[in-house]
């Protein structure tokens, strides 16, 4: 009986090693300015990369601006693949696989087209 629980504990092992993902390479500088790099793969596919900078150093405007990229293989064998910028305006993500919004109506654009060509003055005294 107690080589059975032997046996099984071998074979847990074993079916747990074969689940192990390895770092096959990782990057990671940060400079004495502010910038900066990091980048990592693993064995099952996974690719990160990101680098920074400090942009306005010293002011209160100072601001990190990174831009990156990451990709992996979902479990259905599709390669996604994501490039993104952050910065001051945000995150801006860029990839194929993200949603987008419809386009605007013609008669919907025409109304806005409309109402940016002809300001309404405000009210003396009205603040929006």
């Amino acid at each position: 009986m107690k080589s059975v629980f032997v046996a099984l504990a071998f074979l847990a092992i074993a079916a747990a090693a074969e689940d192990v993902v390895q770092i096959l390479r990782q990057v990671a500088d940060v400079g004495f300015d502010g910038t900066y790099k990091h980048a990592f793969e693993t064995s099952d596919g996974i690719v990160v990369e990101e680098h920074g900078v400090l942009k306005n150093a010293g002011s209160e405007n100072a601001a990190v601006e990174a831009t990156g990229s990451y990709e992996f293989t979902a479990p259905d064998g599709i390669k996604y693949a994501l490039h993104y910028v952050a910065d001051e305006n945000g995150f801006q993500p860029q990839a194929d696989f993200l949603p987008t919004p419809p386009p605007v109506p013609p008669m919907i654009q025409r109304a806005l087209d409309y109402i940016a060509s002809h300001p309404q003055p405000l009210p003396q005294g009205k603040v929006l």
